[in-house]
């Protein structure tokens, strides 16, 4: 690899690391603000989300830039292929713990329902999907990617109950129904940093092993789904 390129790529890696722990920062905040119904947080975290884009666009400009001056090949253009796909997911990570502060915003002067569901134990899952597939990326460790792929099966089940526990409350207290539909909205935009997470995970994947497998976990799940039912 000629120096010139190796000092491109080692200067897009420390980028994307800034932007993770920049993105997993934000949605530690945002979990706070979700326990402590914090609205002043929850205002920070929707006026700080300019660094995030920011940031996004800078890593995306270096790669491109690198694929038009180097022309890499083999794993370096693997690398910037993967890179800029990880780089598209932090952002909208990012723009997860936007969505969930706005919904912290709309329910912190509201009186709180006691409800029989935590978000906490939800959001740390999704937390520590974030966290994992950021280490994968940092150390490229394969089992580790495809640790996270496992985990997202639990963020949607906790997902799915925490619906049929708002429908069921919601029936039960009319006047709360905008309260109750923030709240699904939140456990929905939390389920989706669990999706992100995996996403990257997936381009970790690739990034080591050359292949995409974006959707061969859906058709093996579809798969063994058909072999339980003969």
């Amino acid at each position: 690899m000629p120096k010139r390129l190796q000092r491109d790529i080692e200067k897009i890696k420390k980028r994307v690391l800034s932007l993770g722990a920049m993105v997993e920062e934000r949605i530690r905040m945002a979990i706070k603000a979700i326990e402590t119904w914090d609205a002043g947080l929850a205002e920070e975290i929707i006026r700080r989300d300019y660094e995030i884009d920011e940031l996004e666009i800078e890593v995306e400009e270096e790669c491109l830039k690198i694929l038009a001056l180097h022309q890499p090949v083999a794993v370096d253009l693997r690398f910037l292929i993967a890179t800029i796909k990880i780089n598209s997911e932090l952002e909208r990570i990012g723009d997860e713990a936007v969505n969930i502060a706005h919904r912290v915003e709309n329910i912190s002067k509201r009186r709180k329902l006691d409800l029989s569901f935590d978000f906490g134990i939800m959001a740390e899952q999704a937390a520590t999907m974030l966290r994992l597939s950021l280490d994968a990326l940092v150390n490229l460790d394969l089992d580790l990617a495809f640790k996270v792929l496992t985990l997202d099966d639990d963020v949607d089940r906790m997902h799915r109950e925490i619906y049929d526990r708002i429908k069921e409350v919601m029936s039960q207290n009319p006047d709360y129904v905008g309260y109750l539909i923030n709240l699904y909205t939140m456990s929905r935009h939390l389920e989706r940093v669990g999706d992100h997470s995996t996403n990257i995970a997936e381009e970790v994947i690739y990034l080591i092993e050359g292949e995409i497998i974006r959707h061969r976990v859906k058709q093996e799940a579809l798969q063994a789904g058909e072999s339980g039912k003969k």
